[in-house]
């Protein structure tokens, strides 16, 4: 497999997911900006959406959208249980958890990194995001007392909270569950790679 990234973006929650499972992968940079990968190619070419993540199977296929990589990767090695299993009512709230990680706290930041937007409009989007913060719940785990995909994704999601310096200090709850995520392994390991 080869995962195609680019650093401060969501391709860090698959790469997590594949560092969590210890799945032989490749890494293969992306520039946002020129849309080139490290080894030259167009990567409209491999993902004509333009943006990673995006996972290529050795058979060829292409996977993108960070929540369908992981659901995928997880479903790989099933007995780490970084997902419920499929169809089961327990894999219908992760989807659940992960449709609002994607739609509300992904969604509501990215509007925060456009420099274009007028400062009104800025502070129109950060205080929706913030609002949408208060949902979270405070678990162990975003999904109850175990690591699963979605703190993967979460965890991704909320790094980037610091560019716009929104501490998470205001969510203690979040907070020391965000610092528990970053001492795993598999996230230590992702973050070195990741840049």
């Amino acid at each position: 497999m080869k995962l195609y990234y680019a650093p401060h973006t969501c391709s860090l929650s698959p790469l997590i997911v594949l560092k969590e499972l210890d799945l032989p992968h490749a890494l293969i940079k992306v520039d946002n900006q020129t849309k080139r990968t490290a080894d030259g190619r167009d990567f409209r070419d491999i993902n004509p959406k333009g943006y990673v993540a995006a996972l290529e199977l050795d058979n060829g296929e292409v996977l993108a959208e960070g929540v369908a990589i992981v659901q995928y990767l997880a479903d790989l090695k099933p007995e780490a249980k970084l997902a419920p299993p499929p169809g089961s009512w327990q894999r219908v709230r992760l989807q659940e958890t992960l449709n609002f990680i994607t739609s509300e706290i992904h969604a509501g930041v990215a509007p925060l990194f456009n420099q274009a937007l007028p400062e009104a409009a800025q502070a129109i989007f950060r205080e929706r995001l913030l609002r949408r913060m208060s949902a979270l719940q405070h678990h162990k785990h975003v999904m109850g007392d175990a690591f699963t995909i979605a703190d993967a994704y979460l965890y991704t999601v909320l790094g980037w909270f610091a560019f716009f310096e929104i501490s998470l200090e205001q969510w203690p709850a979040v907070a020391a569950w965000h610092k528990r995520v970053a001492e795993r392994p598999s996230v230590q390991a992702a973050l070195m790679a990741h840049n």
